[in-house]
């Protein structure tokens, strides 16, 4: 019989015996009465190159996802469209390559980035954001250091922060840490989060899971937001 707690993406890559040492960390997952949705760098770039593996695309497009990107696009669509119905926040975060942010000197990680101009860092046309909802800029990885996203967050009333978006081993990562030490309770859409590499993307989720996040299945995400959007 599956254990639901584990029944994810990691059960391939991670020995049943380390499972088991992570034994104390199981408990029941949910979503708070008061969430929003924070969508992290939905970038086009992320989708460069099209639905290929990393390994054909990585010379010509480094910023790209590929295929790991692409396979999140149908599960991230019905993630938005859910929240959008149910009428909860959703938060979009984007690189501030402002000149004046001075973007050249502070990287929300240590690779190397030549260009920072703006238009690299427009939204993919499915995730653009739509009038109302809150675009945060941001200089490191997290969404939430050295922004007002936390003060946002809390003049809504919201207990519940449900991450989406890339890089799972990255910014995903950073907010969801950030977010958790704020006092939020963190949700992961797990096929909705991406990585060049599967593998940092499987063993992040699986780390997040047991001590930051509930990392829960887009599928019982959106019917979450459904019955929210029902009134059930």
């Amino acid at each position: 019989m599956t254990d639901m707690f584990e029944n994810h993406c990691w059960q391939d890559i991670i020995p049943p015996e380390i499972i088991e040492l992570y034994r104390p960390y199981r408990r029941d997952l949910y979503i708070g009465p008061r969430p929003a949705l924070l969508a992290i760098d939905l970038y086009a770039i992320a989708y460069r190159g099209g639905p290929r593996p990393m390994v054909e695309l990585a010379a010509t497009y480094p910023d790209s996802c590929g295929i790991h990107a692409w396979d999140a696009i149908e599960p991230t669509k019905a993630v938005f469209a859910a929240a959008r119905k149910a009428g909860i926040p959703l938060f979009h975060t984007t690189t501030d390559a402002r000149p004046e942010a001075k973007p050249t000197r502070i990287r929300a990680t240590n690779r190397p980035i030549a260009d920072r101009d703006v238009d690299l860092f427009e939204f993919h046309p499915d995730f653009a954001p739509l009038e109302g909802e809150v675009v945060i800029a941001k200089q490191r990885a997290s969404a939430f250091f050295g922004t007002p996203l936390s003060s946002h967050l809390v003049q809504l009333g919201i207990d519940t922060v449900i991450v989406l978006g890339e890089s799972t081993s990255g910014c995903v990562r950073a907010s969801t840490v950030d977010g958790f030490s704020h006092g939020f309770h963190m949700v992961m859409a797990e096929e909705c989060c991406f990585d060049r590499s599967d593998i940092s993307h499987k063993i992040n989720l699986f780390d997040l899971h047991h001590k930051y996040a509930d990392v829960m299945h887009s599928d019982e995400v959106v019917a979450e937001l459904s019955r929210r959007e029902a009134g059930l």
